[in-house]
Parts: structure tokens; sequence; C-alpha cells
């Protein structure tokens, strides 16, 4: 039997996660900030579920969570980091403090987990790290640049890891989930208090509104994530780096054609620096 550790587990893509892996008869750490909002599922799976406080963004918190994760089920085989939220902004609007918090969430507090969990896994030569990412890192709109720059990092990072452990039995899984149907479009994005006229047709247009979540009504099915990423771990050879999402192919594609066309367009401009034989 697996134990998964699922941070972000309260709401959206990480509940559904947690909800599949605990039908399925796994065991399942649940990472969140407040464990009393994951309690149902604590109560309907007793024996498997178990709730740990988790701010990804506090170190000591991390070591704590990977701790008594290892400590009720033994071992922590799959590592899911989910958690994170948006930031609207254009990038001259961004604002130091609420940027700096942003990296800390989604970059550094994946980046502290994984360091957090990795002994366990190397000991045991086995584990695997599934990392989620954003199509806005393939396809960064106005307004999202520092959102999408926070997950770019989060994918290279996971890209590197995964040469570094493969060599020990252990994979490193990066998905980036198109739209969902989830609160990402609604509480789960913060926009800089700074507002710049000049951007008010890019960037501003784009900024959330109060009280209107078009996630809810569009996008992806949740449930069928989840199943999405149970069917990756559960894969032999499971690819690195994957889509979720018929957003995410089309954006995913038409991004990585358009720099190959461009790459092949300019090609005798992009290797006439190369130093002479």
């Amino acid at each position: 039997m697996r134990t998964w550790l699922i941070t972000g587990a309260s709401s959206g893509l990480g509940r559904a996660l947690a909800q599949a892996v605990l039908d399925n008869g796994e065991q399942v750490v649940l990472a969140v900030r407040r464990p009393e909002s994951v309690q149902d599922l604590v109560d309907a799976h007793p024996e498997t579920a178990h709730a740990v406080a988790l701010d990804v963004t506090d170190p000591g918190q991390v070591v704590d969570a990977v701790t008594r994760a290892e400590a009720r089920f033994g071992a922590i085989d799959v590592l899911v980091n989910n958690a994170g939220y948006g930031y609207r902004a254009a990038i001259e609007e961004g604002d130091d403090a609420g940027v700096r918090k942003l990296f800390e969430t989604n970059l550094f507090g994946p980046v502290n987990l994984i360091k957090a969990a990795l002994p366990g896994m190397r000991a045991r030569r086995s584990g695997t790290i599934v990392n989620l990412s954003s199509i806005a890192a393939s396809r960064p709109l106005a307004g999202s640049g520092y959102y999408a720059s926070s997950k770019a990092a989060l994918e290279g990072i996971t890209a590197s890891l995964a040469e570094d452990v493969a060599p020990l039995g252990i994979r490193a899984i990066l998905i980036e989930p198109g739209g969902f149907r989830t609160e990402f479009g609604g509480r789960s994005i913060e926009q800089s208090p700074t507002r710049i006229d000049d951007y008010m047709e890019t960037s501003g247009s784009r900024r959330p509104v109060e009280g209107v979540n078009p996630s809810l009504n569009t996008g992806g099915d949740p449930a069928k994530a989840a199943q999405t990423i149970i069917t990756l771990v559960d894969m032999d050879n499971p690819p690195r780096f994957i889509g979720m999402g018929s957003d995410a192919h089309k954006t995913i594609t038409a991004s990585l054609q358009a720099r190959l066309d461009a790459m092949n367009e300019h090609r005798d401009l992009v290797v006439s620096s190369d130093a002479d034989a």
C-alpha cells in the first residue's frame, strides 16, 4: 500500500486527488493550512487518512509534516506538490512583498518538501515526486508574468531533479494543467495593489473581479484530473513532462511549434555567433 503526501488537499485538484487515492484504498497525508478543512476525509477513512498542518512557506512546518507522515505510515511513496496560487499584475505593477510570497509558495515551498522527502526515498531507492505547474509556464499571458515565471522555475527544478534521481530509482513528473473547475479563478488568485492606467487594456483586463470565478463554469473535471495523475504514477515509465486537459494540449503544442518555427526561420542568425573553425 502506497502513502501519498498531497499539499493543498483541502480543495480543487488536491482534494479530488486525495479523495480518489483514498477510494483506491491507499494512504494519504493531507497537508493543508487548516486540518479541520479535511476532517471529513479523515473521518471517512480513519485508518488511511492523516491530516497535518502545513504552510509550505514555513520550512519548519515542511520538515514537521514529512516527519509526521513518515511516523504515521512509515514512508512517503508519492509526494504531490499541488499547493499554489495565482498572481495578476503587469510586470511594472508587481509589488516586491507579493511577488516574494508567490515564489515562496509556488517554488521554494515545493523545493523544501522535495528536499525533506528525498532522504527517505533515497534510502528505499524508490519514490515518485509529482509537481503541478500550469500552462501559463508555456504560454505566459499579459498580467501573468510573475505567476508564469514561478511555475517555469518549478519546471526547471523538476527537469533537473528527474536527472538527479533517476539512477536512484526515483521518478519526477511535471504536469502542466489547463483550466479546471476549481477555485483557482476566484480566491486562489491574488493581485498587486498597484494599478497603472497604461496597462488597463492588457494585464488590467485579466485581473480577477471580486465575487466572480469563471473557473467554476469552464475547464476540466477535477475528478478526471485525479485519475490522470494516478495513471501517471502507476506507469512503469511515466513521461517527465505532460499537459493535462484539451486546452493544455492545444496551448503547449502551439507554443512548442511557434518556437520551432522561429528557430528554423532564423537559423542562419542563430548559428552566426559560432566561432570560426
